[in-house]
């Protein structure tokens, strides 16, 4: 059973309310995170793409399509085929289920 519950926030750069669920709460306790988010996850994801892409540390991406839905998205390593490969919804949900 999660200490946490899903939280409905605000974000402080489209306005927009976000879900930071219980899973994702979480993940920013075991990283130390003190702060929730404060921009939902699209907002998060053009702030890094505008900072420099979103690839740390200079990593080379790779175009995948996601074996879960579909979805064209990039990857910091290049798949051999011998794992199935999530785009980051994907991946999060499926470690969410594997906590239950």
């Amino acid at each position: 059973m999660s200490l946490f519950q899903d939280k409905t926030l605000e974000c402080r750069e489209c306005g927009e309310e976000f879900v930071f669920s219980a899973g994702e709460q979480e993940f920013f306790q075991e990283k130390g995170f003190e702060n929730e988010p404060t921009r939902c996850p699209e907002c998060r994801k053009a702030r890094r793409q505008r900072k420099g892409g979103g690839n740390r540390g200079g990593r080379p991406m790779f175009d995948v399509r996601c074996d879960e839905c579909g979805v064209m998205t990039k990857v910091p390593f290049e798949p051999d085929g011998r794992k199935q490969v999530y785009c980051s919804d994907c991946f999060r949900a499926r470690r969410e289920r594997a906590a239950w």
